[in-house]
């Protein structure tokens, strides 16, 4: 069964890296982009792979014929409505945009279910992040002392990243509390330390360079040890096998999915 797919960012270095993903999997047929920015195109002249008759539009109502599933890389200022539109389109979105509030989430795994449609929403379709997190939910068993540090390229538009956020909550599952024998402290440049998770005492740290896609380290302490777990993204390519992923599993699927990990 052929799956039919639309992208939103199409025109976005992710959104057009995606399409290129679509492009070579036979199993599945990109409809067209939506992009407000970019309206008119073509999809695969946008991917550089050529004319291949998938228009990118202005607003996803104007996409020849309704996809089944949707991938969004946009904004977080326009990825929540975007979800709501393709819900209530009957069309099951695959969000690789993070920045969401945690309500945000709670709000869309509602409407799937009045919708009994599927939805996935992954703070990082990288499977070596995906399992990294896992790692790291393990590691926190052992360990009582923990930071994140994660990287990205400067024009990500949020911080801390979607994946840090989803990491260190897998942490707190394993343990509530971190750093409960650190000494007390006294910050004298405001942020020094990052900032405290959910007053977990996992602290993150975001930092934004060019040059950097996206990349993460989580910092484990113990007694005369330290443990150090590291992914890096060189190319936005890494992304490309979980959005796939994605794609062939929100079909089968009714309700919100948050992590890949879940799909695994």
């Amino acid at each position: 069964m052929t799956i039919t797919v639309a992208v939103a960012g199409a025109a976005g270095k992710m959104g057009r890296e995606v399409i290129r993903g679509i492009f070579g999997a036979p199993d599945l047929a990109l409809v067209g982009g939506v992009d407000p920015a970019s309206p008119g195109g073509d999809c695969g002249e946008l991917a550089g792979v050529g004319h291949r008759d998938a228009p990118v539009v202005e607003r996803l109502s104007e996409l020849p014929g309704r996809p089944q599933v949707i991938v969004d890389f946009t904004h977080p200022t326009a990825v929540k409505e975007n979800c709501l539109r393709a819900l209530g389109a009957g069309i099951r979105p695959v969000v690789g945009t993070t920045g969401m509030h945690a309500d945000d989430i709670v709000e869309l795994a509602q409407v799937c279910d009045r919708q009994g449609v599927g939805c996935l929403v992954a703070p990082n379709f990288a499977l070596g992040a995906v399992l990294l997190m896992k790692f790291a939910a393990e590691a926190a068993k052992y360990f009582d002392c923990a930071e994140i540090i994660e990287l990205h390229h400067n024009q990500k538009a949020d911080a801390p990243s979607g994946t840090a956020i989803k990491t260190a909550e897998l942490m707190r599952a394993s343990r509530e509390r971190f750093g409960l024998n650190n000494a007390p402290e006294k910050e004298t440049l405001r942020c020094a330390r990052g900032a405290d998770f959910d007053e977990t005492g996992i602290q993150i740290h975001s930092v934004r360079l060019p040059g950097l896609v996206a990349h993460q380290e989580v910092l484990f302490g113990g007694l005369g040890q330290t443990l150090t777990l590291r992914h890096d993204s060189l190319s936005r390519e890494s992304f490309i096998p979980g959005v796939l992923l994605g794609i062939r599993k929100v079909v089968e699927s009714r309700g919100l999915v948050y992590g890949l990990e879940h799909l695994l």
